[in-house]
């Protein structure tokens, strides 16, 4: 009997401790949000969440006041019985009002945005979920302050205040992306990237070289990838999601499916995701040079021009692509958490889209002109390390193995010789990276770098009609190397509960090696070998009045070391010019002061403004060059003229990004974002000219309404116009691309475009996603870009939740 009875007892215990244990969800989502907390300032006691949302409050069982509060959300107050009436389900509404969150990219440690001077933007992930991008690249966007370029339907090249390609630097899970043959021409790689294995994208704004080295010149683009899960029980934990998403503009279908598995100090999480993308159809207002005007096909073994059937739909754009992810993670004690992913994605041929559309004496200069498979497999080794000791709290080393494959398959028109030229890329990447809390006001973050590029270039020509192959140049040297060595310090000095000061310094030493083949380069040296160091740094403040209020200011080097595609490249950069290699090439410096304030008013509204200037010092620019004295060459049947990047120029950016959010009653807020940026560069006469990157003003404007379980966003995206004698020297000659204006020289109009998104929770499990993007199906195209953006466009996507 009294066995039964203390069994009874016992079960009684437990069945109400259990009944004690507190789930918070999102309103609008019903998933679960980690890292949620309990306070109760009379007692003085805490309890957060973990990574299902759950925490036991117990203690709390006679709390009249509870605040609830977590990063991104709005903070409630309830007591224990109002939660108790809740079925222990606490739900929290999504909030963007807050000054202070939790980022990662700005040391490579968590920070509070109260203490880091540089400005850094966190797209969340119900934005993303709301906005349904279909690529990496469009998930930038979503963030309203990155602009993206297309020179195809599978393509997407970032640009950041003024600056992209390799003067801007992608990682995933803290992994530098950017390699050796990253060119100045736009760069496409960020779309292997899988949006819905994305867990969190971070972008700095400005240098930030002290951390990532070279290339972080105009900002850094940090994605973070879904990482396991343990249970928090001795039962498995099993969570997963899929997604299904139809769009009509460019025929899309995807697919997507990932789950995790956890036990208590091991888990894994898988994901797959298959998207396929037909040709694109363009709006039906707007400028008629958008339009497709023809399209080739083989005919008797013969290359035929005919005029397209539909000039709304831009053929051939379709493309599809496969993204592989497996992570695993183990924790053996508290004190060591171990981290291993593998990546993979592969694209199918991608068609030039912006050279198909090139014509000469009323016929298409290209018959075909498309980049091979795009292939990047990534495996990545983290060990984390806490311990308390005079040289580190904790320690995070990193080993790497990335490879990249891309090629470009060329063929005139009525010529029956393709050529193709591929690269591969093997990157090994070494990174250990410490911190160290030293009293109440000092933190150190520390560590080092290295970065081994091997590259391998391949050439050959084949006869579409009798298969026959020969060798022909590469674009690269094959068997180059470049590899960088490097270390860094960063100080974070707490002066009062107000004012925060961080600075940091960072040496670079690389190394490049190429050598040439004498059959197909026919230069004055048969190799490059360039041995150089790099010195940047930063120093900023961070001012915190209270609350509702924080200044910040910040100055700070970036630099871009010369890597294989400036020096050692072959390859026609546009027709009628051709790049050749430069052995005297240094290092790219700039040079940068941000100013930014950023102010609550109550409850209600929040503002944010950052000033920033930028000078770009011994740029690495394309410029006319000589190779044996000849200004000109004939290079793949055409006579070219000569140039080659040099570091021969200056620029400057500068501008402002601003924004504002306002809280509205029943649930709307009404958000505004805006991004002016002006470039300068340098010519060879001393004169100025319009940079390149640097974007027109662009900006949205949305108007949400949230209720549990359900959101909805009315919402306008904007570009300004940029005249012709605002546009780049090297984009006014590619008139094939822009509007013509009343002179019948080539500009960027301006445009509006509206748009409505829509998410509804039907079940806990189940939520669909719907919208209307371009409603006025504009025909508009985004500055720079080779490829008109989508008409009107219908979605649809299916999302499970388990």
């Amino acid at each position: 009997m009294r066995e039964l009875l203390l069994f009874s007892l016992f079960t009684g215990i437990s069945f109400f401790a259990q009944a004690q244990i507190v789930t918070v969800v999102d309103d609008v989502t019903s998933a679960p949000i980690a890292y949620v907390s309990f306070y109760d300032a009379k007692i003085n006691r805490y309890s957060i969440t973990n990574t299902v949302g759950e925490t036991d409050i117990s203690i709390f069982e006679n709390s009249k006041s509870i605040e609830i509060r977590t990063v991104g959300y709005r903070t409630r107050t309830m007591s224990f019985e109002a939660i108790k009436r809740k079925g222990f389900i606490v739900r929290l509404i999504p909030s963007q009002l807050a000054l202070n969150e939790v980022v990662v990219s700005a040391t490579r440690w968590q920070q509070e945005t109260r203490e880091v001077p540089l400005k850094v933007t966190s797209v969340k992930p119900n934005s993303v979920r709301l906005q349904n991008p279909q690529t990496a690249a469009d998930l930038l966007t979503v963030s309203g302050e990155v602009f993206i370029q297309k020179s195809q339907l599978g393509g997407g090249s970032p640009m950041i205040r003024g600056f992209a390609t390799n003067r801007v630097l992608i990682a995933v899970d803290g992994v530098r992306m950017n390699t050796a043959i990253f060119r100045s021409g736009n760069v496409h790689n960020v779309i292997s990237l899988d949006p819905f294995a994305t867990q969190n994208t971070e972008i700095i704004f400005g240098p930030g070289s002290v951390i990532y080295g070279s290339d972080a010149i105009g900002g850094v683009m940090s994605f973070y990838t879904l990482s396991p899960v343990f249970s928090t029980s001795n039962k498995i934990f099993i969570r997963g999601n899929s997604t299904l998403r139809t769009s009509s503009a460019n025929n899309e279908r995807t697919a997507h499916v990932d789950f995790n598995l956890g036990w208590k100090n091991f888990a894994s999480v898988s994901s797959i995701t298959y998207a396929d993308f037909g040709d694109l159809r363009i709006g039906s207002n707007g400028p008629d040079e958008y339009l497709d005007t023809f399209n080739v096909a083989q005919v008797n073994a013969a290359d035929s021009a005919y005029r397209a059937k539909d000039p709304r739909i831009l053929s051939p754009t379709s493309f599809n692509q496969l993204n592989l992810m497996q992570k695993f993670r183990y924790q053996p004690t508290k004190d060591w958490d171990i981290n291993f992913g593998f990546h993979y994605s592969e694209s199918s041929d991608l068609d030039r889209y912006d050279r198909l559309i090139l014509s000469s004496n009323n016929e298409p200069r290209y018959a075909a002109w498309y980049y091979g498979p795009q292939v990047w497999r990534m495996a990545n080794l983290q060990v984390l390390k806490k311990a308390e000791n005079k040289f580190f709290d904790q320690a995070n080393f990193t080993f790497s193995n990335q490879y990249f494959r891309e090629s470009r398959n060329t063929r005139r028109f009525q010529n029956s010789n393709l050529i193709s030229r591929q690269e591969n890329v093997d990157v090994l990447t070494f990174n250990l990276d410490l911190e160290k809390e030293s009293g109440a006001k000092h933190n150190f973050f520390y560590g080092g770098e290295i970065v081994l590029n091997h590259i391998s270039s391949f050439g050959f020509t084949r006869n579409i009609i009798t298969d026959n192959t020969n060798p022909a140049s590469t674009r690269y040297p094959d068997g180059s190397d470049w590899n960088s060595y490097s270390a860094y310090l960063s100080h974070q000095f707490k002066i009062s509960s107000h004012l925060n000061l961080q600075s940091g310094l960072r040496y670079s030493h690389f190394f490049l090696d190429a050598e040439f083949d004498p059959t197909y380069y026919p230069v004055a040296f048969n190799s490059i070998n360039i041995n150089e160091g790099a010195v940047t740094g930063s120093i900023g403040l961070v001012y915190n009045l209270d609350q509702t209020l924080q200044f910040n200011t910040n100055i700070s080097s970036g630099y871009r070391a010369p890597n294989i595609d400036d020096a050692a490249k072959v390859f026609d950069s546009e027709p009628g010019s051709v790049i050749v290699p430069n052995p005297d090439l240094k290092p790219e410096y700039a040079y940068n002061i941000d100013v930014g304030i950023r102010k609550l008013f109550g409850e209600a509204l929040k503002v944010d403004f950052t000033g920033y200037y930028t000078i770009l010092t011994d740029a690495l620019i394309r410029r006319d060059f000589t190779i044996n004295g000849q200004d000109s060459i004939m290079y793949d049947g055409q006579l070219s003229q000569v140039q080659a990047i040099q570091n021969s120029a200056h620029a400057r950016v500068y501008g402002i990004q601003a924004g504002a959010r306002l809280e509205l009653p029943s649930g709307f807020q009404l958000t505004t974002r805006i991004n002016i940026q002006k470039g300068e560069e340098e010519l060879q006469d001393g004169t100025t000219v319009p940079l390149r990157h640097a974007a027109p003003t662009f900006g949205e404007t949305h108007l949400t309404y949230s209720a549990t379980g359900f959101e909805i966003d009315l919402y306008a995206e904007y570009n300004a116009r940029l005249s012709n004698s605002e546009l780049a020297p090297s984009e006014r000659s590619k008139d094939h691309l822009y509007a013509i204006d009343e002179n019948g020289d080539p500009y960027s109009p301006s445009w509006v475009t509206i748009n409505l998104n829509s998410a509804y929770q039907i079940t806990p499990i189940f939520m669909i996603s719907a919208g209307i993007d371009n409603i006025t199906d504009l025909r508009y195209r985004m500055y720079s870009s080779g490829i008109a953006a989508p008409g009107r466009n219908l979605f649809l996507a299916v999302r499970a939740n388990l």
